[in-house]
């Protein structure tokens, strides 16, 4: 009888298993991760300079301000990055971060998946209890027309009873101002009983973020200065035409222009020259 109460307690176990122990918090970023909850520290952050950040100094002097008053102490806004994609939002968010933390503030990190946001009470509860001030950082955030997680995201920008952990703050990056696509409003307005209701209730949702920063396609001169920056920063030399007929070449192919098409070209030619990114 012992044998078989001993293999169902296993096989509960095995199902699920005791949440691991929160970190000592040593490391400077984190992933959030579920079954069972835990707090992956992250070795090394990807992330670009803020100096190579070309293109978005208004968002970039923004955030960085916000941020250095949150690490101090003093209020600060919930930001919401939005716009084009490859304009650098999510890398701005990670350059702040490493850029507040070289001016002395031991700023910690912690990436959300937009998935998980159900657990994010759970999150919380590990970080309230923390000596440490967090950025709460949810990349690439929206929502589909039958998508619930939206609720628990109005928990972590509302805080609810309990309000929002004073040591907690959020930046979330998106394509989408109001985090919804545009035919879900379109549709909910055509369905619902009471139509104005039901679309204030999801557009609603981004105005709870007290930063709205914009993020829009670069002009030609932007995209060659982000490439300009790059080659200066990793020591790569091109003579000038022959770079910008190239970098021009790159970015007619694509059919766009962002950061993230000068970084994809940068590294194209970087390999080409034998130099290590």
């Amino acid at each position: 009888m012992n044998d078989v109460l001993i293999r169902i307690a296993e096989a509960l176990e095995r199902l699920a298993p005791a949440p691991e122990p929160a970190p000592d918090f040593a490391a400077e970023a984190f992933a959030w991760a579920t079954g069972p909850d835990r707090l992956q520290p992250i070795v090394k952050v990807s992330r670009v300079d803020l100096d190579l950040l070309i293109g978005v100094n208004r968002a970039r002097d923004t955030l960085l301000e916000n941020t250095r008053h949150f690490a101090r102490g003093l209020s600060a806004n919930n930001a919401l990055l939005w716009g084009a994609r490859g304009m650098g939002k999510s890398s701005l968010v990670k350059a702040v971060h490493a850029q507040v933390r070289a001016e002395g503030h031991d700023l910690k990190i912690v990436e959300l998946a937009r998935e998980d946001l159900p657990s994010v009470q759970r999150l919380l509860s590990h970080l309230r209890a923390a000596p440490y001030r967090f950025i709460l950082f949810c990349d690439d955030l929206s929502f589909s027309h039958d998508d619930e997680h939206y609720k628990s995201l109005k928990a972590v920008l509302d805080g609810g009873i309990e309000g929002r952990p004073e040591n907690v703050l959020m930046y979330a990056t998106s394509n989408r101002r109001h985090l919804m696509p545009r035919d879900m409003i379109e549709n909910e307005t055509q369905a619902a009983i009471h139509s104005t209701e039901a679309v204030e209730e999801k557009v609603s949702l981004s105005d709870r973020f007290g930063l709205w920063l914009g993020f829009y396609s670069c002009s030609q001169d932007e995209y060659l200065a982000m490439i300009d920056g790059y080659c200066a920063a990793h020591g790569l030399v091109v003579e000038a035409s022959a770079l910008r007929a190239e970098a021009i070449e790159w970015q007619v192919t694509r059919g766009s222009r962002s950061g993230r098409v000068a970084w994809q070209f940068f590294c194209d030619l970087a390999a080409r020259h034998g130099v290590s990114v």
